[in-house]
């Protein structure tokens, strides 16, 4: 009797997964209240009795509150991912984000709501890391790529997303709009299962979510460094560049830029890199010369964003989508960090990475304003930009390639 091969899954049965598409849509909530606040930062603040001159100081104030949040979250929520499951973060992040989200759209003070921001930051965090992990977990090596592809375009439509609501309701509406959004997408969590791999390593007297891990060992460490600076460049651009996009443009002469509308460009360009730089990498079989050659197109369009005179609004804004373009590495970025690390480390390391990168805002922010009155805003700017990218470069030198990296295996003392 002969035996009837069974045939492989379809690339598209396989993308459809329950765990990919609520991966993608829990990273499709977390970029829309991301990039609402830089989409309503100047209404809404001006709404809560904010002069003109105070703008910038206190819109980076809440940004800064925003992303110390996303650090101490992503340190939180990846050692409860890799120590009590991947499901845990996906409904403990998405109730907290949902809850504070709400609450930002009824603040009366500026106080009020850098801790909302704050709030809602240690929220997000959880939500791409544990996604990304998830992803990769239940996707065989040779589809992966295309998994973590889906979830980072769907992803970045919510930034663009976030762009329309805010135009077509007030700020208060958009951000209820977006935890109305979460509360929607914690039902449909509850069809979610666990990764096979985490579940064979739950019961095991093997070390979990243990950061002094990768802290403690220098090699592990080198690595994980070299994965958060790789990703530096992109929210220097996203964070700097494209948020106070309006004295940017001011600085060249290119008057009436709207925040809002370079947020909502930048992201559409992403969503076409997300997807170039994800079916590139497939082609090439290779995280390392995508990821490469897209931070050297990102240093171009910095270099044309700060240097080359743009003569109305429309070029202005049509530089920031291209600028956006070079950014879509961003999820190939995060599925390398979770490819280096075990099945015992990998949630602690996939939520952490991207964090430690957004939070790099601070920093870049404080160096940014610090440089400005002697250096003034374009060449602040341009300082950042040659400094992150050259750290970017180095860092991903000394990586080792992980595309064909099998993803069964644990960190050990």
């Amino acid at each position: 009797m002969s035996v009837i091969p069974q045939s492989r899954p379809s690339l598209l049965s396989q993308l459809m997964q329950v765990p990919v598409i609520v991966a993608a849509l829990g990273y499709l909530v977390d970029m829309y209240d991301l990039f609402l606040f830089s989409v309503v930062r100047v209404p809404s603040l001006k709404a809560l009795n904010v002069v003109d001159d105070q703008l910038l100081t206190q819109g980076i104030r809440l940004l800064n509150y925003q992303m110390a949040g996303m650090l101490i979250g992503g340190v939180l929520w990846g050692i409860i991912a890799d120590k009590k499951g991947r499901l845990s973060v996906l409904f403990g992040s998405i109730i907290m984000y949902s809850l504070a989200n709400i609450g930002n759209g009824f603040v009366t003070s500026v106080d009020q709501y850098a801790f909302l921001r704050f709030v809602a930051g240690v929220g997000l965090a959880g939500e791409l890391g544990a996604g990304i992990t998830l992803v990769t977990e239940v996707l065989p090596k040779e589809v992966r790529g295309y998994g973590t592809t889906l979830v980072a375009t769907l992803g970045v439509l919510g930034a663009i997303l976030a762009y329309f609501v805010a135009d077509l309701f007030a700020w208060r509406i958009s951000y209820f709009v977006g935890g109305g959004m979460g509360l929607l997408l914690l039902v449909l969590r509850f069809n979610v299962f666990e990764s096979g791999m985490f579940e064979k390593i739950k019961e095991k007297s093997v070390d979990k979510g243990n950061i002094m891990l990768i802290l403690g060992n220098g090699k592990r460490f080198g690595k994980y460094l070299m994965a958060i600076l790789v990703g530096l460049p992109i929210w220097f651009v996203v964070g700097i560049l494209i948020t106070f996009s309006p004295e940017f443009g001011s600085a060249k002469g290119v008057v009436g830029i709207n925040a809002g509308k370079a947020v909502m460009l930048a992201f559409s360009g992403q969503v076409f890199g997300d997807i170039a730089s994800g079916l590139l990498s497939q082609y090439l079989q290779s995280r390392k010369k995508v990821i490469g050659l897209f931070i050297l197109m990102s240093v171009c369009m910095m270099a044309v964003y700060l240097l080359i005179p743009l003569k109305d609004a429309f070029s202005f804004y049509i530089v920031c989508a291209f600028l956006g373009f070079c950014n879509g590495y961003w999820t190939l970025f995060i599925t390398i960090a979770a490819e280096l690390f075990g099945t015992n480390l990998r949630a602690t390391v996939a939520t952490t990475v991207p964090n430690f990168v957004r939070g790099a805002t601070i920093p870049l922010a404080a160096l940014f304003v610090q440089f400005k009155p002697d250096l003034g805003v374009i060449n602040s700017g341009l300082t950042l930009g040659i400094a992150t990218s050259i750290l970017a470069l180095i860092a991903l030198y000394f990586l080792e390639e992980t595309f064909t990296k099998d993803m069964n295996f644990v960190e050990k003392d």
